[in-house]
Formats: structure tokens, C-alpha cells, sequence
């Protein structure tokens, strides 16, 4: 069982919440994301403690190949680790942006593409983000609403609450809003269309990049009735929330000890603690203490993991099955 060193991202939109709600010592300030696992280019997680501290993520893989992540996933993906995990701290409201999938990612850009989810850890009141079109529009429309500043007008958007889940498949338009706190599980890329930035500046005057054009043949504009992801919370049992190619994640919101059966899987399992501490312990009879905004790899060779609450502990599992 692995925990890794965050890697704290200062952004022009980011707030001051990441520091005090993972209980770590940083004196660096507008922290809009932790990327607590990562295997991007010149931002691999470097592992915390144990004997092999020090070593990088892919480092890790390299030395252990399917034993880490899985025979499957090792034959699929070798030595790039496929999942992102962050934490995001939005002060204030994020670009709308869009992602593209595989196919486009890997003719544009020989990347893959990017799906992911976002679990709401935290939310200001009245705190709201954007997801998918609230009516059908063409991508003619789609440019004309970026150029005379009505893309808000067009999209989906909800006030959300601790809890709240939604899917966002690569193609769909979406922006985190300011009061946002969010656990976000992503496919391993770092490829993003900004669509429209508010017309805010940086601290030198200028407008960030936007990537309009890029952005329309990437969109998908279906128009979905709602895009939440609903579920069923059972208190002291897993709950699966999201299944798809990239990732199965599931929520555990304990009060009493739960045993997870892994031995069928093959995969690594990421563990994000969302709320409250307490023990794991893996079937070799390795004991780790986890507390909210820790991320711990399981390697595949884990068979089942005890998780004991001191209290109350809630974390997301996410693995590829």
C-alpha cells in the first residue's frame, strides 16, 4: 500500500481550502488542485514513506509491472499509470472547457483522451457548476454564443451539495463553479479545450488561451434530460457510482468495520478518503492509518482490504475492471 507526496497546483482561480482539509504544511497559496496520483509527464506522484520512498509512480511500475496494476492493465496501458486523482479548490468559477475522447486525442495529439468524474466533497452555499448543453444547438450556434458571451445561457447548470455525482464523458462542455470542492478520478491525460474564460485576466493583464475552434469537433452535443448521476447511499456498504471503460469507482460511507473483497479483481484500487480517518489493512496484515484528502494505491496483488473507521470515514474506490 502506497501514499504519495500531493503535488499542489497554484492557480488564478484557486482557493485556500486544499492546505487545512488534507492537514499538511504548505505555505503556497491559491491552491487550486492536489494531484494526489499521477502519472503525467513532469508531474509523476513521487511515493511518501515505506521502503520505497522516493520512487515515482512510474518508477513503481517499472519495478513491478502487473503486480501493481494488473495483468490486464499492465498489457493494456504498460508502464503509464491510467487514472489522475485530484482534489479541486474552486474560488472562484473554473473556464468552461471540454475534453476530447481517444480517437481525437490520439490523431490530434498522440495522447489519450479524457473522461472523468466529479464526486462534490464540499460546497459553499449556493456553490453550482455547469455540465452539458440545456438545449439543442448546432456547432454554428456553439461559436456564436462563445463570440457575443451567451455560452452560460446554453448550458446545463445545478447547484450542488456534498454528495453530489456527475459523469462527465470525454465531449461533454463542463465548468467547475466558485464554492466547489471536488474529488475529481479522470482518465491519464492532460488535454483541455478552453471554450470561454469569462474574459478574466492574469496578474499581468493578459487572457488566457482559448481553444474554440479545437473545442468544436470535439464536442458532443446531445442534450441530456439531467446529468447528474444518481445513487442509492447504503450506509456500511459499497456503493458502485460510476462503471465505464476507464474506471469503476464506488463510495464507502462507514460507521463500522467493512471488509472489501478484491480477490477476483485485476487491478490496482485507488482508495480517497473524503471524510473522517481510520485504519486499512490489506490481507498480508499491512496496517496503514488513512485521514481525509489522503489517496492510497492498493497494488493488484491485494486481495481484500479491512477498513476500521475511528467514527465516521467516508472514501471512493476507483479500479479498472
Amino acid at each position: 500500500m502506497y501514499k504519495f507526496q500531493p503535488i499542489l497546483k497554484s492557480t488564478i482561480w484557486g482557493g485556500e481550502k486544499i492546505v487545512p482539509y488534507k492537514q499538511i504544511a504548505s505555505g503556497q497559496t491559491q491552491v487550486g488542485e492536489s494531484w494526489e496520483l499521477s502519472g503525467v509527464k513532469g508531474n509523476e506522484s513521487v511515493v511518501a514513506g515505506g521502503p520505497e520512498a522516493g520512487t515515482t509512480l512510474p518508477g513503481l511500475i517499472a519495478r513491478h509491472g502487473a503486480a501493481l496494476l494488473g495483468k490486464a492493465n499492465f498489457e493494456r496501458f504498460g508502464e503509464e499509470f491510467p487514472l489522475l486523482i485530484k482534489f479541486i479548490d474552486a474560488r472562484q468559477d473554473l473556464s468552461i472547457q471540454v475534453h476530447p475522447d481517444d480517437r481525437l486525442a490520439w490523431e490530434r495529439h498522440k495522447s489519450k483522451g479524457k473522461t472523468e468524474m466529479w464526486y462534490v466533497v464540499d460546497a459553499d452555499k449556493g456553490a453550482r457548476l455547469r455540465s452539458g448543453f440545456a438545449k439543442q444547438v448546432t456547432p454554428a450556434q456553439y461559436e456564436a454564443s462563445v463570440e457575443d458571451n451567451t455560452i452560460t445561457d446554453i448550458l446545463a447548470e445545478y447547484e450542488i451539495h456534498p454528495g453530489d455525482l456527475f459523469f462527465l464523458p470525454a465531449g461533454r462542455v463542463h465548468s467547475i463553479g466558485a464554492g466547489a470542492f471536488i474529488a475529481e478520478i479522470q482518465q491519464t491525460s492532460d488535454i483541455t479545450y478552453r471554450i470561454y474564460d469569462f474574459n478574466r485576466k492574469d496578474a499581468d493583464g493578459n487572457t488566457r488561451e482559448l481553444h474554440t475552434e479545437l473545442a468544436k469537433g470535439a464536442i458532443d452535443y446531445t442534450v441530456l434530460p439531467d446529468y447528474r448521476t444518481k445513487y442509492e447511499q447504503v450506509q456500511d456498504r459499497e456503493t458502485e457510482l460510476v462503471s465505464c471503460p476507464y474506471f469503476t469507482t464506488s463510495l464507502c460511507d462507514l460507521t463500522a468495520p467493512l471488509t472489501l473483497d478484491y480477490a477476483a479483481l485485476d487491478s490496482f484500487v485507488v482508495v480517497i478518503c473524503v471524510e473522517g480517518k481510520g485504519m486499512i489493512a490489506d490481507d498480508s496484515g499491512n496496517e496503514m492509518p488513512i485521514h481525509q484528502g489522503e489517496t492510497v494505491l492498493l497494488p493488484a496483488t491485494v486481495k481484500s482490504l479491512r477498513v476500521v473507521p475511528e467514527g465516521k470515514l467516508k472514501m471512493l474506490t476507483s479500479c479498472i475492471k
